[in-house]
């Protein structure tokens, strides 16, 4: 997904669930941070990353792919107490709490890991599980003696897939070993090959092995198989 979007039936809350393992199975010892008010925002972001070499005098692009950095949430949360969102009524003590309680789960310690908690992000029909990246809290309305109505949180959160790593580091030790992966949105040839073999150069022997005749074009759930590097030619 990209772009900013307002995902969400009408009364669906937003979660924030804490977790004690990469593999999001060890729910944390504290209670998740729940809110109905509906978020200001959120968008998603990724970069390419290609490693430039162009020698002197030399004005030929000869970029090298290296990696697609995982996806970042930036996600907008009100807190308001001004009495306008039903279920939140107008007091002023409320937002530090209400803040405290978000605090409390994205940036909580987990003593037992020794690193703040894994988060699973879920409203609607987005599901995120990822690691908190930054956090600024913008206080926004005030009473005259200066107790806060109404805040923001910006937060940005960094993908985390335990189980896509694991693959990965299981995939670069064993390059003798046939794989067979699935296309997901968004998937190219060059970027499931890095992903296999550590390196996106063997693309072309890939697509020669699959029998795709264009390998620009791949399908969503469509199968590849990724040869034995031993095999290659």
């Amino acid at each position: 997904m990209a772009g900013e979007d307002a995902l969400g039936s009408k009364n669906a809350k937003l979660k924030i669930e804490p977790f004690s393992d990469s593999k999001f199975s060890k729910a944390a010892d504290i209670a998740p941070f729940e809110t109905s008010i509906t978020p200001e925002r959120y968008s998603f972001s990724t970069k390419v990353v290609s490693q430039v070499q162009q020698p002197v005098n030399n004005t030929k692009d000869d970029s090298k792919f290296e990696k697609v950095t995982p996806q970042q949430l930036d996600l907008d949360i009100l807190f308001d107490r001004t009495g306008v969102v039903p279920g939140y009524e107008a007091q002023a003590a409320k937002v530090e709490e209400d803040i405290a309680a978000f605090k409390k789960v994205v940036l909580g310690y987990d003593g037992d890991i020794h690193k703040p908690y894994y988060l699973r992000i879920s409203w609607g029909t987005l599901v995120f599980e990822c690691i908190l990246a930054e956090l600024n809290i913008e206080y926004k309305l005030f009473k005259p003696n200066g107790d806060v109505l109404r805040a923001v949180a910006k937060a940005k959160f960094t993908e985390f897939s335990e189980a896509e790593k694991t693959a990965a580091e299981q995939n670069k030790k064993s390059p003798d070993l046939t794989h067979k992966r699935t296309v997901k949105e968004g998937d190219t040839l060059p970027l499931m090959t890095y992903r296999i073999y550590g390196d996106s150069k063997y693309y072309l022997h890939v697509a020669k092995v699959n029998g795709l005749a264009n390998f620009r074009k791949l399908t969503p759930g469509q199968q590849i198989w990724f040869p034995p590097l031993e095999k290659r030619s």
